[in-house]
């Protein structure tokens, strides 16, 4: 089994005007900020998992970080089992009211996030360990916040296992301490010695991802409805190897109908904190004979500083509009000139505005074919 590096899964980027962490920690294979070969991406994610399943076997619930994680998390519960329940983290409203548990982000560029109250309860009574996923762990502040609010509602976690996993972990010991204290045991596939990453950045001027001139096309968007159902909602809680199997589906159904371009480069890009899907789907096409380069990352929050310094991970990027909120700034990083684009998300918003924000900011976007899926069924398409 393979053995990961900080070398492999490391890169120091500076946060543009945050002034509550001036870096951040850019993973170049987990399919978020940069480019990356789908194939690669899961890889990662399911050594984590299967890391997991080797300390934890009985483990039937995993909750996954927005957003950054949601994709980690959903393959790490997949590693365990099939009837693993997973839910994620989410900033965004869903109709309903599902006993949401509020909580902080500290160090973030959107502090708030929620989980769903309901989904956690279902869970906790179907395990008797809880695993928590994100992409890095720096101090435990926000893992400790969280199972603090949770164990405060639903008291059967204080009975349950709780671990703390993640790709890279660099808490202090003291930190560790204070973790362990609170019943909660960190699992990691890289563990980071103490650095000052701080002033690694310090040196790099970097600025904010511009917004391009906003591009239309010269002809419509036509539109298709891909067969069967799409309505596995992780927010909300679900049965992972039911998301997984619908994921599949949905790609299987798009893959035979599409007319993608043989040996060419191709895009599939998640946006915000639907990952999971772009990411099978850029694996199942991967893997079909003269498919070209596949290369998969997903629109993020996250507003990282641009620079072409040598050394530094995120050389270009830009502000693209959200697919779920028109009151947001969503950027798009590292971009390279493709053949084909494939956007996949679960927004429920049926319009294009987003799409064609995405493709005003790409290279070559008047040549590429262009697919979206949106809601994991309506397909549009130049």
């Amino acid at each position: 089994m393979q053995q990961y590096t900080m070398e492999d899964v490391l890169r120091i980027a500076k946060r543009y005007r945050n002034t509550k962490r001036s870096y951040l920690l850019v993973n170049p294979l987990q399919a978020k900020h940069l480019p990356v070969d789908p194939e690669t991406a899961l890889a990662l994610m399911e050594h984590l998992g299967e890391s997991l399943r080797r300390s934890y076997p009985s483990a039937r619930l995993v909750i996954g970080f927005a957003e950054t994680a949601t994709a980690i998390g959903a393959v790490a519960a997949a590693q365990l089992a099939g009837d693993c329940f997973y839910v994620q983290t989410t900033r965004e409203d869903c109709p309903g009211n599902h006993n949401w548990l509020e909580f902080q982000e500290e160090h973030s560029h959107a502090v708030e996030q929620k989980l769903c109250g309901d989904a956690l309860e279902a869970g906790l009574a179907a395990t008797d360990t809880v695993i928590l996923v994100d992409d890095e762990i720096s101090t435990g502040k926000t893992i400790l916040n969280m199972v603090e609010q949770m164990a405060n509602r639903y008291p059967s976690l204080r009975e349950k296992t709780v671990v703390a996993a993640s790709i890279l972990n660099r808490v202090t010991p003291e930190q560790e301490a204070r973790l362990r204290q609170a019943g909660i045991v960190s699992h990691c596939l890289v563990r980071l010695p103490q650095a000052d990453y701080d002033s690694q950045v310090a040196r790099y001027t970097v600025e904010e991802a511009p917004q391009p001139p906003q591009w239309t096309p010269e002809t419509p968007f036509q539109s298709w409805m891909l067969s069967g159902s799409f309505d596995q909602n992780p927010r909300l809680g679900v049965s992972i190897g039911d998301y997984v199997a619908q994921c599949r589906k949905m790609a299987d159904a798009f893959l035979q109908w599409a007319a993608l371009p043989e040996g060419g480069r191709t895009l599939v890009l998640g946006t915000e904190e639907c990952m999971l899907p772009s990411l099978i789907l850029g694996q199942q096409l991967a893997r079909r004979p003269g498919s070209g380069a596949v290369r998969c990352h997903a629109t993020t929050r996250s507003p990282i500083g641009v620079s072409r310094e040598a050394g530094y991970p995120i050389v270009s990027g830009a502000q693209v509009r959200s697919f779920y909120s028109d009151d947001r700034k969503t950027y798009l990083y590292n971009l390279e000139s493709y053949d084909a684009v494939v956007v996949v998300s679960d927004t429920m918003r049926e319009d294009t505005a987003a799409l064609c924000s995405v493709l005003s900011a790409l290279p070559g976007r008047g040549t590429a074919r262009v697919y979206y899926i949106q809601g994991g069924n309506h397909v549009w398409y130049l």
